[in-house]
């Protein structure tokens, strides 16, 4: 069955990748990314390659509250049903570290964008075999719910790895709140040879590949169906458990909490 499907942060690396094995196999592909003319490109290269003229994007900037809102709306308007949503867009190293609220980058892109962009896309995501992936990480630490809010500045690895942190603890709430969607979060495998990885550390461990090749069998293959709230350690290449704060009810509410009244909370307009 031909599904539609969107990924996130998908004009390079390991969401492009995906987006190509999707789009080879008939699917309709929706990319998305934050410059225009690579999304352009991108969607160019992907029908060429696959020989699929069914896949189109998105332009989103996913470090900002109100351009999420404003991606959500175009999506909305321009689709009835998303059979696949996977929040693949990550980022590590950037040359500012917090955006226009103040909120640090990593939490904002990781955490905060992928949680309201499924929010406001949950009535279409629907269909026989819905599925939300949710890019997680081997690097997970507990959340300082200071540095959510831009109150405590931390290191770029330290809220990395609290920002994925942060997504497992909610995509594993989201899959006892939905009904017929399988929500999964996944460690796609560490240091893959992506650009973001090249920035962070200079170096990989393994293909790019190995973290596209994941994602499409978790979108797909009937075999992960029936994993709805678990997580998939892609370096073991199997589901296994996440951080233990990801288990912690009490956690969990008091993270959604805050990023309730975060994402609630308008800029402040400059006046001069």
């Amino acid at each position: 069955m031909k599904k539609t499907i969107l990924i996130t942060g998908s004009t390079d690396g390991i969401g492009k990748l995906v987006a190509l094995k999707l789009a080879k196999e008939g699917h309709s592909v929706f990319i998305h990314g934050r410059n225009p003319f690579k999304v352009k490109s991108a969607i160019e290269e992907i029908q060429k390659q696959s020989h699929n003229e069914n896949v189109d994007g998105f332009v989103g900037d996913l470090s900002e509250i109100d351009q999420v809102e404003q991606l959500s709306a175009d999506i909305l308007q321009k689709l009835h049903q998303i059979d696949v949503l996977i929040n693949n867009a990550g980022v590590f190293k950037s040359p500012e570290p917090t955006n226009s609220q103040g909120l640090d980058l990593r939490f904002m892109v990781n955490y905060l964008a992928p949680y309201l962009l499924t929010e406001k896309l949950l009535p279409i995501i629907k269909g026989e075999d819905a599925r939300i992936i949710n890019l997680s990480s081997a690097a997970q630490s507990p959340v300082s719910l200071l540095a959510l809010e831009g109150k405590e500045s931390l290191t770029e690895n330290t809220t990395y790895a609290q920002s994925k942190l942060a997504l497992t603890m909610w995509s594993f709430d989201l899959s006892k709140k939905v009904n017929d969607i399988t929500v999964i979060a996944v460690n796609p495998g560490s240091l893959l040879n992506t650009r973001m990885v090249k920035e962070a550390y200079g170096k990989h461990w393994s293909s790019a590949d190995k973290g596209g090749s994941i994602l499409y069998e978790l979108a797909t293959t009937e075999e992960h169906k029936n994993h709805n709230g678990e997580y998939f350690d892609n370096d073991a290449g199997h589901y296994g458990r996440a951080h233990s704060d990801a288990y912690d009810s009490s956690k969990i509410e008091a993270l959604l909490s805050t990023t309730k009244t975060l994402l609630s909370t308008k800029p402040k307009i400059n006046d001069n």
